[in-house]
C-alpha cells in the first residue's frame, strides 16, 4: 500500500473506529436488556425520548457534555504529549475553588466583561499549578504521572475541603455564597425561550473555542509538533533538539488549566459558588472522552455528547432497567476502541513490514 493509502487508512480508522465502538456497544447492551426481560426497543426510544423529546431534555445533554469536552480536552491534551493525566478530577475541583474564591474578592461594581474572564483566569492558574506538580516529577525525576496524578486527586479534595470548611463556608452548607452577578456566565434560556429550565450556558460556546484553539495550537504550530514530537519518542524528540522536559511541563499545564476552566460550567454558569462533590467524576469520564475521540479536539465535541446523552438517559431508563446499563454501555464503549485501536496498529505494522520486504 502506497502511503497515501496509509493516510486515508489511518484517517478512516480514525472516524470509523469510534463508530464501530458505539454500534457494538450499543448491540451488546441490546442483549443485556433483553436477558433481562425487557425489549430493547423500548428501553433505547425512551433513551432516545429523554435526550431528543424536549428541547429542556437536548438542553441538560448539552449542559453535561459542557464539562466532558473541557475534560475530555484536557485529557487528549496530555495524551498528545504522552502523558496519561488522571488528575483532571482534582485539577477541576481546585479550578472551582479558585475562581468561586477570586470572585468573592471582587467587586460587584464591576463590569461583567472583566469579572467573568478575570474569574476563568484564576479557575485555569489553579488547575495548570496543580497540574504541574506531576509535570515536574514526570521531567526531571522520572516520577509516573499515572501515580502522581491519582494522588494528588485525593490531596486536592482533602485541601479544598479544608479551605471550604475553614474559611469558605456557609454556616451548615458544604458550599461557598454565591459569587457576585458580574462574575456570572449568562444562561442560554435568555436567548433561547425553549431551553428555559436547562442550565446551560456560555460555557458550551467557550468550549468548543478552547478545542478549535487546541487543534491549532497542536497541528499548526511548531509547538504542538514538538509536543507530538514528545508524546510519539521521547528520545527521538531529544535527539532532534526538542526541549522535551519543558514541553511535558507545558503540555501538563495546559491540560491543568482546560481542567480547571471546565468547572466554570457549574460554578459560573449554574450553581453559582463551589459545592463539595460539583465535579460529580466528570474528570474520570474526560478519561472516556479523551479515548473515543482518539485524543483528537475535533473528536471531543461528539464524544462528549454521546457520554452526556447517555448520563441524561440514565435517570430516564431506570424504570425499565437498572441505571447501571449507562455504565456498562460507557465501558463497553472504551473497551471496543482499544480493541479495534490495537488491531488497526497491528495491521497498519504488518502493512509496513510487507512494504519493506518488496522493498
Amino acid at each position: 500500500m502506497s502511503r497515501r493509502g496509509e493516510m486515508a487508512a489511518r484517517v478512516a480508522n480514525e472516524i470509523g473506529a469510534p463508530i464501530v465502538a458505539v454500534a457494538a456497544a450499543l448491540v451488546v447492551g441490546a442483549i443485556l436488556v433483553a436477558l433481562l426481560g425487557r425489549d430493547p426497543l423500548a428501553v433505547y426510544g425512551r433513551l432516545a425520548q429523554a435526550i431528543f423529546g424536549s428541547s429542556y431534555g437536548f438542553g441538560q445533554v448539552l449542559f453535561k457534555a459542557t464539562t466532558l469536552i473541557g475534560t475530555g480536552l484536557a485529557v487528549a491534551v496530555a495524551f498528545r504529549a504522552g502523558l496519561f493525566n488522571i488528575g483532571a478530577e482534582g485539577q477541576m475541583y481546585l479550578g472551582g475553588l479558585a475562581g468561586a474564591s477570586f470572585a468573592l474578592l471582587l467587586s460587584p461594581e464591576l463590569p461583567g466583561v472583566v469579572a467573568a474572564p478575570l474569574v476563568l483566569l484564576a479557575s485555569a492558574v489553579a488547575g495548570a499549578l496543580w497540574a504541574a506538580i506531576p509535570a515536574l516529577l514526570r521531567a526531571w525525576l522520572g516520577v509516573h504521572e499515572v501515580i502522581n496524578t491519582i494522588m494528588l486527586n485525593f490531596v486536592a479534595f482533602a485541601l479544598a475541603g479544608w479551605i471550604l470548611v475553614e474559611h469558605l463556608a456557609l454556616f451548615e452548607t458544604v458550599h461557598t455564597a454565591e459569587i457576585p452577578v458580574s462574575a456570572r456566565l449568562a444562561r442560554l434560556e435568555q436567548f433561547l425561550p425553549a431551553l428555559r429550565g436547562a442550565p446551560l450556558n456560555l460555557t458550551l460556546f467557550l468550549q468548543l473555542l478552547l478545542c478549535v484553539a487546541c487543534y491549532l495550537a497542536l497541528w499548526r504550530t511548531r509547538w504542538g509538533y514538538e509536543v507530538r514530537a514528545t508524546g510519539n519518542s521521547e528520545a527521538a524528540a531529544r535527539s532532534a533538539g526538542i526541549p522535551v522536559r519543558r514541553r511535558i511541563v507545558q503540555a501538563m499545564a495546559l491540560s491543568g488549566a482546560l481542567a480547571g476552566v471546565a468547572a466554570a460550567n457549574f460554578v459560573q454558569g449554574y450553581k453559582y459558588y463551589f459545592e463539595e462533590g460539583f465535579t460529580s467524576a466528570a474528570g474520570f469520564k474526560g478519561i472516556a472522552v479523551a479515548l473515543l475521540a482518539r485524543n483528537h479536539p475535533a473528536g471531543i465535541v461528539p464524544a462528549a455528547l454521546f457520554f452526556g446523552a447517555l448520563d441524561r438517559g440514565g435517570f430516564v431508563i431506570n424504570a425499565l432497567v437498572p441505571k447501571e446499563l449507562v455504565d456498562i454501555l460507557q465501558a463497553l464503549v472504551i473497551l471496543f476502541v482499544i480493541a479495534l485501536a490495537r488491531t488497526a496498529q497491528q495491521r497498519l505494522l504488518r502493512r509496513r513490514m510487507a512494504r519493506g520486504v518488496e522493498a
